[in-house]
């Protein structure tokens, strides 16, 4: 009877010793695995905080000789100037009335659009959503020259509609998403509110929309940051500065003797904030809208 026991405390003891390395694998794989987390988002984080700290010092200890971490002095002035000295409110405006203006176009564009061919069985269907495919094989470059000769055709040169139109065909991915979004919705469901007398705009908007509120929201975002940051299209089609937006005119911020890159990246900055609020208000959402297409696809 002892020796049984006794190969049964053997293998005990060899499962529990198993065990043990085991975990002590994963202790060393997981610590290594979270330093090189925490290095890579110093690196990451290290550009932002210089451009952060840099804006905040007098000029003369930016072009000092030396490398200074933390700022022997702190100063507003550089943000003050970027507010009251330049059109940063000026710029301000035209980027949130153009940037809300394309999102939010683009954004309707596309859910009643992706909605007419997933859901609608029209003649051209299929050719027209290849249509929008192939678009991405399109670079933006070869477009600019016909956008720009239409908008002087126009006359919208230096204008917001100038800025506006030409980038409303800039997105056909949101029109895809919603596409494939609505082909994932059963057909019952459409088929029961077009039977209980709803159009289709209220079976869109009343019924579809609802369910994707998250994806409209990632969306959103999207393409809210990418409009926001575009340089090329406005730089090309405005050249009056008050009709500038904010990325192109904190290129304008300059001063008669050379470079200051303090005020350069407090303008710089205070042209960031409003994407990167955007994006801190609606990481939740974003977040969902990405659970709810899991769950839609499971």
């Amino acid at each position: 009877m002892s020796r049984p026991m006794a190969q049964g405390q053997t293998l005990d003891g060899a499962a529990s010793s198993g065990l043990a390395r085991w975990s002590r694998s994963v202790n060393i794989g997981g610590g290594i695995i979270t330093l090189l987390t925490i290095i890579a988002a110093v690196i990451w984080a290290f550009p932002l905080y210089w451009g952060v700290i840099t804006s905040v010092k007098p000029e003369a200890d930016v072009v000092a000789p030396g490398i200074q971490l933390i700022p022997q002095a702190v100063t507003l002035e550089n943000y003050i100037h970027a507010m009251f000295n330049t059109s940063m409110g000026r710029w301000y405006i035209n980027s949130i009335v153009t940037t809300v203006a394309i999102t939010f176009l683009i954004i309707s564009m596309g859910v009643m659009a992706g909605y007419a061919i997933s859901q609608l069985r029209f003649p051209g269907r299929r050719l027209l959503y290849l249509i929008v495919l192939a678009s991405f094989m399109i670079p933006f470059q070869a477009l600019v020259v016909s956008h720009f000769v239409l908008m002087n055709d126009f006359g919208q040169i230096n204008t917001w509609l100038g800025v506006i139109l030409p980038q409303l065909v800039y997105h056909p991915i949101v029109l895809i998403v919603y596409k494939q979004f609505f082909d994932m919705v059963p057909r019952e469901i459409r088929e029961a509110a077009v039977v209980d007398g709803a159009n289709e705009f209220q079976v869109l908007f009343k019924i579809y929309l609802p369910m994707n509120w998250g994806i409209t929201t990632a969306l959103a975002l999207v393409t809210y940051t990418a409009t926001w940051n575009q340089f090329f299209w406005p730089f090309l089609v405005i050249t009056q500065e008050p009709m500038m937006t904010v990325t192109v005119g904190i290129t304008q911020v300059d001063d008669a003797f050379g470079v200051k890159y303090a005020r350069d990246l407090a303008v710089a900055l205070l042209g960031a904030i409003p994407v990167a609020l955007a994006y801190l208000i609606f990481q939740r959402r974003v977040t969902q809208a990405i659970m709810l297409s899991a769950a839609i696809k499971g």
